[in-house]
């Protein structure tokens, strides 16, 4: 357990530090003091200063900060042509995305190290027994995993598709299937059923037609970028939806059931530690994705929140007073902890109801 506390806290931690490394390159670019950049949150523990930048260590090991002069109002601010308030709106706009850009970035390169090492899925025309479930007709009629199915009926099967369809069709009836393993071919006589159970199939089994292959290990980094950028797309898309079906269940009255806060992302970290590194690294750029499009939404604290002030001054030719501006995103920030606490206790109540630990992180993961 206490391992895996630590997995937990160093995979938010590198999440949330490369979020704000972003803001601090882009804002040091841009000449903006950058006063801070702390790991961890405060109490201090240790700091050094280098140039005008205070590099700081800190108690609470989760994530950092970057603290930039005149980040929300005019208050103490010595050097107003270093002042982030005081800067153009395009520097502004540069330094508030940079940090969900970083993210989207980091995703992109923990995928492309996932594809390198676990090779390149190609579609092929073979179909293969990835799945045999017990006691179904595939079973009893010795289908085995990783046999190619040739043919079925004497009709040549070259994708899933054609598979599924000769299947679907003669329901109720005999079928031939050949098979090859090895190089060599066997028929064997299944009847493929009217009424399945649910997730099996007339004949019980799980086919695929793609194949995995290994690029020359010269080219695996770049095949691997563009595989990981796709990935990284698809799963944007993944995490857009389920923001859209968690609103939706919101304004409905519903709990969403797929909402999962810290208790629940450190049973899934768990989880993925169980199956070794490159889990851990696919999980690195699943939540690298979430946490990108999570601070690109336009709600006060969030980095989107600060974007929705900026366009609001682009459209009326007036910014909003500093001074309000950043009492609405202090309220913002209030509401979201609120919001963590009451996730929290709803993943605390759902271990009660599973029965336990494990048990929860088996249901969050279905």
């Amino acid at each position: 357990m206490f391992g895996s506390i630590l997995i937990f806290i160093a995979v938010l931690s590198v999440l949330i530090l490369v979020h704000e490394l972003g803001h601090y390159l882009v804002a040091r670019r841009a000449g903006i003091w950058v006063e801070e950049f702390g790991i961890g949150l405060p109490p201090r523990i240790i700091g050094k200063k280098i140039g005008e930048t205070l590099y700081s260590i800190n108690l609470l090991p989760f994530g950092g900060f970057v603290r930039l002069h005149g980040e929300n109002t005019r208050d103490g601010v010595t050097k107003p042509k270093s002042a982030f308030i005081n800067k153009s709106k395009k520097a502004r706009i540069s330094v508030i995305v940079a940090g969900v850009i970083m993210n989207f970035i980091f995703a992109i390169v923990a995928f492309s190290v996932i594809y390198s090492f676990s090779g390149i899925p190609k579609e092929s025309d073979k179909v293969k027994i990835v799945g045999v479930a017990p006691e179904s007709p595939a079973a009893q009629a010795g289908v085995n995993v990783d046999d190619i199915v040739k043919r079925v009926n004497g009709n040549d099967v070259g994708n899933t598709n054609k598979f599924v369809e000769l299947i679907e069709e003669n329901k109720g009836q005999e079928v031939v299937l050949t098979l090859e393993k090895d190089s060599k071919e066997r028929d064997v006589k299944i009847y493929p059923r009217q009424d399945p159970p649910e997730g099996e199939g007339p004949i019980g089994v799980t086919i695929t037609s793609t194949e995995i292959y290994y690029p020359p290990i010269w080219k695996r980094p770049f095949i691997g970028m563009y595989y990981g950028f796709r990935e990284a797309i698809f799963w944007g898309g993944a995490v857009i939806s389920g923001f859209v079906k968690i609103i939706t269940e919101l304004f409905s009255g519903i709990t969403p059931k797929d909402l999962a806060g810290p208790v629940g992302i450190f049973a899934i970290t768990s989880q993925a530690a169980s199956f070794g590194v490159l889990a851990i690294i696919n999980l690195f750029g699943i939540l690298s994705v979430n946490l990108a499009i999570l601070n690109i939404l336009p709600f006060p604290a969030l980095d989107g929140g600060r974007l929705l002030f900026i366009g609001i001054e682009t459209i009326f030719g007036k910014r909003v007073v500093p001074r309000v501006e950043a009492a609405i995103h202090t309220a913002g920030m209030i509401l979201l902890i609120l919001a963590l606490l009451a996730i929290t206790a709803h993943d605390i109540q759902r271990i009660s109801q599973a029965g336990g630990i494990t048990q929860f992180i088996d249901s969050t993961l279905k």
